[in-house]
């Protein structure tokens, strides 16, 4: 049965006191971004301290003008002792999607991706929702709080862009929180992060990616090597995406030992979160949406087989282990 927005609330606050000290852990994305400062506006007053920490080293141009135009800190989790907060939540996230995550036990867990976390204090996935923005958004109109025009731009920004303007899979809810979220944003600070430049130093990895491609009928794979960080990937993958004739793309990397897949597709057919759980669920994290997934791979259970140093091997083995779990039989764009 389905909780009413009020007792989401009430069940979430019920797992903090006046006392604890609070932990936010994300892979920073504009979701996952705006959803913790969501958190960290719904705790206000109510607990003793709030912190973000990301798993990921933030590089996209869009994404560090979000994070500087939001006024918002971000830790490396790496660089945080977990055992001194009193509660840990996790938003747009659970522990199985990164190995970063696994020394994290969260007491809160809300996030839209399909469910894999089924214990925690409390919980609140919901898969058909297109964002954890739009959660969030729910969260604070339940407590009857108007949110100031920082965080409603980063929650408009994030169902933005995990919809992709609602190209993708989502739900009338998202459509209800973009709405009740649109006169409050700035209109103006989403369009200085959408319009965000590219690092120069970007460009490399896109003349690199040109050089590597394989192209199978409508898919095209590439692997980039030692990537600094899996943004990279995903700015790629997205790119490749936008040819013509193409409606798969698998872009990968090494970021700080661990080959990371980044999967995007038009999301009609086949679902992009089972093709790299069917391909790699058995190397590491693996899952996500229909249009949209990533798979980290533990270097441990691949290393006899696979040199990570070598970029050619390494897309060659990407290459079979799709086409092993997939096929290449779907129709090109018309």
């Amino acid at each position: 049965m389905k909780r009413s927005a009020a007792e989401n609330l009430r069940r979430f606050y019920d797992v903090f006191s006046g006392e604890t000290k609070v932990l936010i852990a994300i892979m920073a994305d504009p979701d996952a971004l705006s959803s913790a400062m969501a958190v960290k506006r719904l705790l206000w007053r109510k607990v003793a301290a709030t912190d973000i920490a990301s798993i990921n080293i933030v590089k996209r141009a869009d994404n560090l003008t979000l994070i500087k135009s939001l006024g918002l800190k971000i830790i490396p989790l790496e660089e945080i002792a977990v055992g001194k907060y009193g509660r840990v939540v996790m938003v747009d996230s659970q522990p199985g999607h990164s190995e970063a995550f696994k020394k994290i036990e969260p007491h809160v867990v809300i996030d839209h991706h399909p469910v894999t976390c089924t214990e925690a204090p409390f919980i609140d996935i919901r898969p058909e929702y297109g964002a954890t923005a739009t959660i969030m958004t729910e969260y604070l109109r339940a407590a009857k709080i108007t949110p100031s025009a920082k965080l409603a731009t980063g929650l408009l920004y994030g169902i933005k862009t995990d919809t992709d303007d609602f190209a993708r899979p989502s739900a009338l809810e998202d459509v209800r929180a973009f709405q009740f979220l649109y006169p409050l944003a700035s209109k103006n600070l989403v369009a200085k992060i959408e319009q965000a430049e590219i690092d120069i130093g970007f460009l490399r990895y896109y003349r690199l990616a040109i050089e590597r491609m394989a192209r199978r009928k409508d898919w095209i794979f590439c692997h980039l090597g030692r990537v600094v960080s899996a943004d990279v990937c995903v700015m790629v993958a997205d790119f490749f995406l936008r040819v013509a004739s193409i409606n798969w793309s698998v872009v990968s990397g090494v970021v700080n030992k661990r080959l990371v897949v980044i999967f995007r597709n038009e999301g009609i057919r086949k679902s992009a979160g089972t093709v790299a759980e069917r391909s790699f669920g058995a190397y590491g994290s693996a899952g996500g949406h229909k249009s949209m997934a990533r798979a980290e791979i533990t270097p441990d259970l691949i290393e006899e087989a696979l040199d990570l140093n070598d970029d050619a091997q390494v897309q060659r083995w990407l290459i079979r282990r799709i086409s092993a779990t997939s096929g290449y039989k779907r129709r090109p764009k018309t």
